[in-house]
């Protein structure tokens, strides 16, 4: 079965959203994969996850860690993405297309505002329709469906 694609568009920081929805996920128990634009942005977020919230700890190691299939939510920065240990839920900041995203069971794609973002998103979002895929869009600002 192919991946639904959630689209957030507009979020005024892309880390704190997906901050949220990760803790979120891994609460309700889902398996977590997290694609970060680059390696910076990827320390950035494993130390929010550090610290965001004491008593809302998320289990989480980088995909090059031999505890990847063991643990819950695993981050990888854009090109060191192959080889997802599960296949429940994909997180994409990055600006291009997941490889491997048809694997999973929900893909969710996370925008910040302006046309930096935005033109790399529209042209992730045809791509999706191209293969068919079931998209819907939330506006990360006023968090309603579109």
């Amino acid at each position: 079965m192919p991946p639904r694609v959630r689209f957030y568009h507009n979020t005024p920081d892309r880390l704190v959203l997906a901050l949220e929805l990760v803790g979120r996920a891994y609460a309700s128990g889902r398996q977590v994969a997290v694609r970060l634009a680059d390696a910076e942005e990827l320390r950035r977020f494993d130390q929010a996850l550090w610290t965001s919230e004491p008593l809302a700890f998320v289990p989480h190691v980088a995909l090059a860690s031999a505890l990847a299939s063991e643990t819950p939510v695993v981050l990888a920065a854009a090109g060191e993405d192959a080889g997802w240990p599960h296949a429940d839920l994909l997180f994409n900041l990055a600006d291009d297309l997941p490889p491997g995203h048809e694997h999973f069971r929900t893909l969710v794609e996370i925008v910040g505002q302006g046309e930096a973002h935005a033109l790399p998103a529209r042209a992730r979002w045809t791509e999706y329709r191209r293969r068919g895929l079931e998209l819907k869009a939330f506006d990360a600002a006023s968090r309603t469906a579109l």
